[in-house]
């Protein structure tokens, strides 16, 4: 039985470390951007979902080479995208409420 988990044991042996790097990563360029602007990009990120949804569907209406799939799957992500942006503006308005009313 040795004789047959010798070479295994071997193989594992020599196989290379995965996902061990002795350097971190470099860190990435920061760019400073403000949290309106990060707030106004993510607006206007759903907006842009919500309205390729809308041309999806009068695409789909007026043409049936557009398969039922690909407007569902819009329509899902539009509405992912909406129930996580009305969330965070929930979480937001949520930790203001609690800033306000700390006692100095």
């Amino acid at each position: 039985m040795s004789a047959l988990l010798t070479p295994m044991i071997q193989a594992i042996g020599q196989a290379p470390a995965v996902g061990l790097n002795p350097l971190p990563p470099a860190p990435a360029p920061s760019t400073s951007v403000s949290f309106s602007q990060m707030l106004s990009a993510g607006v206007d990120h759903v907006n842009a979902t919500a309205l390729d949804a809308d041309n999806m569907v009068r695409a789909f209406t007026l043409d049936d080479s557009i398969p039922v799939h690909q407007v569902t799957y819009a329509l899902s992500q539009a509405q992912m995208s909406l129930e996580m942006m009305v969330q965070m503006r929930n979480r937001l308005v949520e930790g203001y409420q609690q800033l306000m009313n700390m006692q100095l």
